[in-house]
């Protein structure tokens, strides 16, 4: 009896992809640290070649993916539950849309809410002018465009197909590579073909979570250095890293219920607050009416925003087009993070609770975040308050985060209060991919039981050393692109699971057999 017991606490982790992914993600670290420059160079030819060439299947993927999650959402497919018909879900709708918000958004939405209009406006579509007040309504519009409908259908549409695995089928393991066998059969799941899969997962969001503890941190570092009167240093950020790790480590310890779920309330209420403060002491009135403006804006050029390639223009582009295209496939990098993520907290749901949540939840709150703090910025520039575009030209983004935002009345408390709120935005997004990729990884039944705790803490620490690594050596550039063009296999992985998902669903009936009884249904079904 020792022997199998001791070969059973040996196989806790998926070893065939835990360590070809942990090899290939050491080999890319190595190799940006000794060759950083030529890495940014060859990564950002070879990405600018994708863009020019295959610009068009980018922009069409992302709409068509919207439309096949509303397929999923109104068809009868719509009304399958994951899990047992006759149980409660898991969570309330107020704790369920707040999971997926800080899943779906993190601390991102704070800085591309304030500047991405900047970068817009210097350089803007449809021949406007630099800097012209057109071009400044145009940049908070694509804004707020970046967290509509085709974000959030890349991020979710995954779900599908893994909650169904793991809440009716019951598959131990929820893995790409799984979801996949109703496609390509048992001898490719369970050969190399599946394996490749489940390593193409594990590499991009370890990779992306990286990422996004380096791209979140200046987010804080700017703002706390504008309190202190310091400058920002490597050691400096170094330490704030890692307070942030020991907040999410701890928070992916305890687990979802107690960790992501109470935070991501908490901050609800949070974000609340500070939105009505910047409206009640900033210039709340202007804020409103620009708002109004750029959702005018915004519904007036949806088209024009996703699928814009400026192919007349043969000399050159603006920034919306390799921008966009980097957006849509950066986003089908976290794809199956997201999709694995809300198939965990979506126990309960039915197919469409999950998917119009997860496109409504994080869209409105962006746009309202992205009203409210673009709109302050805008009034800055405007009013020639603060010189943003000029800040943003000459020192980038994340300086001129604390310059507008220290233009408020009581602009220490408004920087705390933005910094905690970023900080727990950061917090959750890192819990719910550590927790995932725990999950993703370990070989315990998931349909049972949640990833060991010292695996969760194990994938932290993962994560922060490779971002600390690439951070120091200025790495996270080439990581970043690396991430946005892993998008390309990851779009065929997604799509593949679209179909799985319907083909379960037909093979099982499961529109007749998985659906709430009468009393439990809010709307009367039909079969």
């Amino acid at each position: 009896m020792d022997a199998p017991e001791h070969q059973k606490k040996k196989s806790l982790v998926e070893k065939k992809i835990v360590i070809p992914s942990i090899v290939i993600i050491t080999m890319i670290s190595f190799l940006f640290a000794l060759y950083t420059s030529e890495s940014m160079e060859l990564l950002d030819n070879i990405f600018n070649t994708l863009v020019d060439t295959f610009k068009w299947g980018y922009l069409w993927y992302a709409f068509l993916i919207v439309i096949a999650a509303l397929f999923f959402a109104f068809s009868k497919y719509g009304r399958v539950v994951l899990g047992d018909p006759s149980r409660k879900p898991r969570y309330n709708l107020f704790e369920y849309a707040s999971i997926l918000i800080a899943m779906g958004l993190g601390s991102t939405v704070m800085r591309t809410g304030l500047t991405q209009w900047s970068e817009v406006a210097n350089d803007p579509p449809f021949g406007l002018d630099a800097g012209s007040m057109e071009a400044i309504l145009a940049g908070n519009s694509y804004s707020m465009f970046l967290w509509t409908f085709q974000t959030f259908a890349v991020f979710v549409m995954v779900a599908p197909a893994m909650g169904y695995l793991l809440y009716v089928r019951k598959k131990p393991r929820m893995r790409i590579s799984e979801a996949s066998r109703t496609i390509f059969g048992d001898k490719f799941t369970d050969g190399i073909g599946g394996i490749i899969l489940d390593v193409l997962f594990l590499v991009s969001i370890l990779a992306g979570g990286a990422v996004t503890l380096g791209l979140g941190t200046p987010i804080v570092t700017y703002n706390l250095a504008e309190l202190l009167n310091i400058e920002v240093t490597f050691p400096f950020t170094l330490i704030v890293t890692l307070v942030w790790v020991l907040g999410f480590s701890i928070s992916a310890y305890v687990g979802i219920d107690k960790g992501i779920k109470r935070l991501s309330t908490w901050n609800m209420y949070l974000a609340g607050a500070f939105a009505i403060l910047v409206l009640i002491i900033g210039p709340g009135i202007f804020i409103m009416n620009f708002f109004s403006d750029s959702l005018r804006h915004l519904f007036s050029n949806y088209i024009n925003f996703s699928l814009y390639t400026n192919s007349l223009n043969l000399e050159g582009g603006t920034h919306i087009e390799s921008h966009t295209v980097f957006w849509f496939a950066y986003n089908a990098t976290w794809a199956m993070l997201h999709g694995v993520f809300a198939a965990i907290v979506s126990k309960g749901r039915t197919i469409k609770e999950m998917i119009l949540t997860y496109l409504m939840a994080p869209m409105l709150l962006s746009w309202i975040a992205t009203g409210i703090l673009g709109g302050l910025s805008v009034h800055r520039q405007v009013t020639d308050t603060i010189p943003v575009l000029d800040i943003v030209q000459n020192q980038g983004i994340e300086a001129s985060i604390p310059a507008v935002l220290s233009s408020l009345p009581m602009s220490a408390f408004i920087l705390i209060l933005f910094t905690v709120i970023a900080t727990i935005f950061l917090i959750t997004t890192l819990d719910s991919t550590t927790y995932t990729v725990a999950t993703y990884m370990s070989n315990q039944d998931m349909s049972k039981s949640s990833p060991y705790k010292s695996l969760r803490i194990l994938v932290a620490g993962l994560i922060t050393v490779l971002a600390l690594t690439l951070m120091s050596v200025g790495g996270l550039s080439p990581l970043e692109v690396l991430s946005g063009l892993m998008g390309i296999p990851i779009i065929i992985i997604q799509i593949l699971t679209v179909f799985a998902a319907k083909k379960m669903m037909d093979e099982d009936r499961a529109w007749v057999k998985n659906v709430r009884k009468a009393r439990y249904a809010t709307t009367k079904q039909k079969d």
